[in-house]
């Protein structure tokens, strides 16, 4: 039987999911939990590990090569522990462990989530083809990661591209992450709905204050909340212009579920970045939505493991 499929786990706040991805990225078995986040790090590992024990008891086991797990961070894949800020049960958790022992000892690539999504796009989508690019999620947070001389860079431990703790205002705003005026601290999408709210908008008649509420009003034409898609776009672009001057990427592409505000996000972000990409090297800089969709965690966890494993059939995600 040919090894052939990776078995890939994103693990966030809300969700712990997991497949087996063969070497087109196709989904070819599905699991999942909701995750426990507020129980204890070994309730937690229990139900990571019952979706792996799902996809164990699947036919197409026995063709598993090695396990890619997207996590949301920090991590540290030096050591194979995840201390996830929305998991306050896991801090230095040795995930990697705890995944071993229910996969029987198959190699186990350990990366952030944002370093998955950036796999995933290399692999399938937007990046894909680009020796250098920074991905990005924009979602209840701002994660990241990079593509240097057209293959995946983690990093040492696993959370290089981390975007979301630049910090684009040296006195701004005091971040969870300990820093000030961080991109995630003004573009995320809890940020963006708690900024139009202060400022003035209000939800409609059903009660939604969410970043997408927020983007309908804008839409809509509401200069509060239009504004407030500005200034996240004016952060982003500000730490995208700051990677590009470090590393001289050629694409930045944006996923996640504040980038479904389409061109009320993409908009002024392309134009803001005009002001901060001005040096010659990095003017022709590009910024594109991503392609792969709610899967990117998986499909790139995948992706990231076959890069370690130098699996054959997964040859185009290296």
């Amino acid at each position: 039987m040919p090894a052939d499929l990776i078995a890939a786990l994103d693990i966030g706040g809300t969700k712990i999911a997991g497949a087996l991805v063969d070497g087109s990225g196709k989904l070819v078995a599905r699991a999942r939990r909701a995750t426990p986040a507020q129980e204890d790090g070994a309730t937690v590992m229990r139900e990571v590990s019952a979706v792996l024990r799902e996809l164990t008891a699947t036919p197409q086991w026995s063709r598993v090569a090695a396990v890619g797990i997207g996590s949301a961070g920090p991590v540290d894949a030096s050591v194979g522990t995840v201390s996830p800020v929305n998991i306050p049960g896991w801090r230095g958790f040795p995930l990697v462990a705890g995944v071993r022992e229910t996969t029987g000892g198959l190699p186990v690539t350990l990366v952030g989530d944002g370093v998955a999504m950036t796999a995933a796009e290399h692999w399938q989508g937007a990046a894909r083809g680009r020796s250098g690019a920074l991905c990005m999620v924009v979602s209840t947070g701002v994660g990241g990661g990079l593509v240097l001389d057209g293959r995946l860079h983690p990093g040492p431990t696993g959370n290089a591209g981390h975007i979301g703790h630049i910090s684009v205002e040296l006195d701004g705003d005091p971040c969870p992450c300990g820093g000030r005026g961080c991109v995630e601290r003004i573009a995320s999408g809890p940020n963006i709905a708690r900024r139009a709210r202060d400022g003035g908008w209000r939800p409609g008649p059903d009660g939604d204050v969410s970043a997408a509420a927020v983007a309908a009003a804008a839409r809509a034409g509401d200069p509060v909340a239009r504004a407030s898609f500005e200034r996240a776009a004016r952060a982003l672009a500000a730490g995208i212009a700051a990677t590009a001057a470090m590393v001289e990427i050629e694409v930045a592409v944006v996923g996640g579920g504040v980038a479904g505000a389409g061109e009320v996000l993409f908009a002024p972000l392309r134009r803001m970045l005009g002001d901060y990409a001005t040096l010659s090297f990095v003017r022709r800089l590009t910024v594109l939505p991503a392609r792969t969709g709610t899967d990117a965690g998986l499909v790139g966890a995948a992706a990231a493991a076959a890069a370690q494993a130098r699996l054959d059939g997964f040859a185009a995600a290296r």
